[in-house]
């Protein structure tokens, strides 16, 4: 799975997509009714406002009352037209933009970037926003100092200030009193940004080359620094913003508040892995398993469960997941128990028990080296792969299926001894009968998750007989056909995932002879012919060729009439590396 969450990993499309978007994120809390249904018509009212509201104009002035605004409805459309249109055009904006020349400067739109930008009140956004800006800026002064292009410099280090200025006193007006290491660093950043606006300044009356050559290296080095006192403001910012969430969590006894927290929470999840690490050291983890052993809070499990598998995809994280303690009948459980239990208890709704699954998988993510390090996952590893096990048989949406699939595919590379749990727990008649249930296995990154468990419990001897019985090698044999749907890169890269490892597994078992004749019977053979001398059909993916020419190799060793000559002297005779280059560097298909 490739994730920067566990659920991105597996589906590809499941969240926030992955990839996270911009710095404002808005939370909608699913209990809108102790709003009211007046108070819900006024907060859209004002909604409405606010698109139509443009810069510039006197736009809160002529906006009529909610009441006023109703009778417009009983009017014909040409009338409402005109009421609207005083809200949306005045002649001298329209006069402006006209004159207005349009730059053909990519960095032109920095000074567009905080249109709609946080209100008031809210430093977390605030922090998030500007600070993007300023990241932004700082590249785009880097590029034009690498072409040389002093004008351009200036007058971005000058807006630069601006931001930076802004920053800080737009956080200072809306947080607590700043710490003196705080103050320290807003000091010596605005120190560096008066220094790189005064540096850049002279550089424009110099002409001689070798001088701007050492000006331009000084330059470098200051806009270098400004960038580290950037970083180490925003970083201490941002933690101590988290650090309010996390006590606001930990000491909330309403469900509104701790959803509301738990939401801004998730939110900054979403920003990427520094926030996460911050998120991990101020005890965000901690504060997540106490609202999950709380029956009050049982409405807010799965947000809880969601927000620490995004936390979880950096090593503080499951660290701290590990460490994590809360108290439960007398006896102190860890953040690994806490989900076992979750799992395990069946009063907890199928929501519940897929984000434990979700966290599962991310902790487990072999991708993560720092994972396997996760000792006491092995002490509750039986209990978690039964449960697993029961989610994929018992799931009622294609998306549950792949949040336990995938926890369960994680194991299997986690611990050896996992294969063998599941082929006593019949996994494999549960995964290849979920295969002909639309409901359940939709889509080619969930078949990714079963082909994965397949290849991974192939290397038992006993896995053979389970597959024939269950029709396995008929489905394997159709997973050597997936098909992107929609073409999307993500797409794209599950199904040559699934090819992959269909091949992988299917070499795997041939090594029972009863497989072996199967496989032939049912012309996996012409497939992988195929596959191998067509590169359309594997996407011209050469992990795809080498697991079909090993695939190839081991059926043609039990029934060696099945091949053409040409296939068996250019695919099965010569060494590996042969038959991969003369396949790797094919135009087209000679099948």
């Amino acid at each position: 799975m490739e994730r920067q969450s566990a659920r991105v990993q597996a589906a590809g499309a499941y969240g926030a997509d992955t990839s996270p978007g911009g710095c404002a994120v808005l939370y909608v809390s699913g209990n809108t009714d102790v709003c009211g249904p007046d108070r819900c018509r006024q907060a859209l009212l004002r909604i409405g406002v606010n698109m139509m509201a443009l810069p510039g104009g006197r736009h809160l002035d002529s906006i009529p009352l909610p009441g006023q605004r109703l009778h417009l409805m009983q009017v014909d459309s040409v009338q409402r037209w005109m009421e609207d249109l005083k809200l949306m055009t005045e002649c001298e904006c329209m006069c402006v933009l006209q004159a207005k020349p349009i730059s053909l400067e990519e960095d032109a739109q920095g000074d567009l970037i905080l249109a709609g930008g946080p209100g008031p009140g809210d430093p977390l956004q605030l922090l998030l926003k500007r600070g993007w800006v300023i990241s932004t800026e700082l590249r785009r002064i880097g590029q034009k100092l690498a072409q040389d292009r002093w004008a351009r410099v200036h007058s971005m280090s000058v807006r630069l200030t601006c931001h930076a200025r802004s920053m800080v006193n737009e956080y200072s007006a809306v947080s607590r009193n700043s710490s003196q290491e705080m103050s320290q660093i807003e000091k010596l950043l605005m120190e560096k940004c008066s220094e790189l606006s005064a540096v850049t300044e002279r550089c424009l009356q110099v002409e001689n080359e070798h001088v701007l050559k050492s000006m331009k290296a000084c330059v470098s080095e200051t806009l270098s620094t400004l960038g580290e006192h950037f970083g180490q403001l925003l970083e201490l910012a941002l933690t101590r913003e988290v650090q309010a969430l996390v006590r606001k969590i930990d000491a909330s006894d309403n469900i509104y508040t701790t959803e509301s927290t738990t939401g801004n929470l998730f939110s900054l999840t979403q920003e990427g892995a520094p926030l996460c690490r911050i998120i991990a050291k101020e005890g965000g983890v901690v504060a997540l398993f106490k609202v999950c052993r709380q029956d009050t809070f049982r409405c807010l499990y799965p947000q809880a469960l969601r927000t620490l598998a995004s936390i979880c995809c950096v090593e503080e994280g499951v660290h701290q997941l590990e460490k994590a303690s809360c108290v439960q009948v007398d006896r102190k459980v860890d953040g690994v128990l806490c989900l076992a239990d979750i799992l395990t208890d069946d009063s907890h709704s199928e929501a519940t028990r897929a984000e434990a699954a979700a966290v599962v998988a991310q902790v487990t993510s072999p991708h993560l080296p720092f994972t396997q390090h996760l000792s006491s996952f092995l002490e509750s590893m039986e209990e978690i792969v039964t449960a697993l096990v029961k989610l994929c048989q018992e799931a009622s949406s294609g998306e549950v299926f792949l949040l336990a699939s995938a926890a369960l595919a994680n194991i299997t590379f986690f611990d050896t001894m996992a294969c063998e749990m599941l082929l006593q727990l019949n996994a494999i008649r549960i995964l290849l009968e979920a295969c002909s249930d639309k409901q359940r296995v939709d889509t080619p990154y969930t078949r990714d998750q079963i082909v994965t468990i397949l290849a991974n419990m192939s290397v038992l001897e006993q896995c053979a007989s389970d597959v024939i019985q269950e029709n396995g090698v008929q489905l394997i044999m159709g997973m050597l056909s997936e098909k992107p749907r929609s073409g999307t890169p993500a797409e794209v890269a599950a199904c040559e995932r699934v090819q992959q490892k269909a091949a992988v597994t299917l070499a795997r078992l041939s090594r029972d002879p009863a497989v072996a004749r199967e496989a032939v019977r049912l012309s996996c053979m012409s497939r992988l012919i195929e596959l191998c001398r067509s590169p359309s059909e594997r996407n011209s993916s050469d992990a795809v060729l080498v697991a079909c020419l090993a695939a190839l190799r081991r059926l043609a060793g039990v029934c060696p009439e099945g091949l053409q000559d040409s296939d068996f002297q250019q695919l099965v005779q010569p060494r590996l590396v042969d038959s991969f280059l003369l396949c790797s560097n094919m135009e087209e298909s000679f099948v």
